[in-house]
């Protein structure tokens, strides 16, 4: 096994796995690398530039708000979007933000702080974005170049093209391909989904396998109730109206009367689908799977 289940299913914020999580989750590794250098309150200003493919779509793949949240401390996996909402909209009116970690509160002008560098490409890889610090009297304290590789994951520049480390811990049942799976599963007389639950408790405790796993699933529910919650126009340019809450609101009214009808049922699968969608459109948590 080469892959976890933890890394199929990763709980996340929409619009894009590369867009909006890799960027929030750069910005929150900087901050950390500001820290781990005891310099993170000396920072009073701190510019991040955008390139290539995140410099051309990150407008509407909300990457300019991800890099502000991962600055303000929030992390893709535990983000409260009702939360996030707030604190931009302070960070907006007060143009000020405070830097996550314990950090300090500085000055911040998005307009003035986030260069959307379209014209450059850094070699490695399309998705680029660098943080630079910078102390009172304008000097740099630091500055880094992340890479979002695609599903959330990044990498800085050290890490480029290094292959991550594999798991190591023997398993019962490894297997390179699907084929092989199937075998191994037959052999043992196990489903697709017991195989792997033994796979990962060699990685994981019983207790940490399944803490994770209900995590995973509380989110999915979570990200179903708030967009059915919530009404109004998603978030960007073109005016479209959430729908979730209507037809929710149109199937209540109508459920009796299909109470028979055997593919009913499916009407509130389309619904919930309806209802992720525009919430991982909306920069909302979600469930990766493993992109958005």
């Amino acid at each position: 096994m080469t892959v976890s289940v933890f890394d199929l299913f990763k709980l996340g914020v929409g619009p894009s796995s590369s867009h909006t999580m890799g960027p929030m989750t750069a910005a929150g590794r900087f901050l950390d690398a500001l820290a781990g250098a005891g310099r993170l309150h000396d920072v009073v200003r701190i510019e991040t530039r955008l390139y290539g493919s995140l410099a051309h779509t990150g407008v509407g793949h909300a990457t300019d708000r991800a890099v502000i949240l991962g600055l303000a401390g929030f992390s893709p996996a535990t983000i409260d979007p009702d939360l996030a909402d707030r604190g931009l909209a302070e960070t907006h009116a007060d143009r000020r933000l405070g830097l996550g970690r314990g950090g300090p509160a500085i000055a911040f002008d998005e307009a003035f702080d986030i260069v959307w560098e379209k014209r450059h490409r850094p070699p490695q890889h399309p998705n680029a974005l660098s943080f630079h610090a910078y102390d009172g009297g304008g000097g740099e304290i630091l500055a880094r170049t992340y890479f979002s590789v695609g599903g959330g994951f990044v990498q800085d520049e050290a890490e480029f093209g290094v292959p991550p480390a594999a798991a190591t811990a023997d398993q019962p049942f490894p297997f390179a391909s699907g084929a092989e799976l199937l075998a191994r599963a037959d052999a043992a007389g196990l489903t697709i989904a017991g195989l792997m639950r033994a796979n990962e408790l060699a990685l994981r405790s019983e207790a940490d396998l399944d803490a994770g796993l209900d995590a995973i699933v509380s989110a999915m529910d979570a990200c179903i109730d708030r967009g059915l919650r919530h009404e109004g126009h998603l978030p960007g340019g073109l005016k479209v109206r959430r729908r979730a809450r209507q037809v929710l609101n149109e199937l209540t009214t109508r459920m009796e009367r299909n109470a028979a009808d055997p593919l009913a049922a499916l009407d509130w699968v389309n619904l919930w689908a309806l209802s992720v969608n525009e919430e991982n459109a909306a920069g909302g948590r979600v469930v990766t799977a493993p992109t958005n």
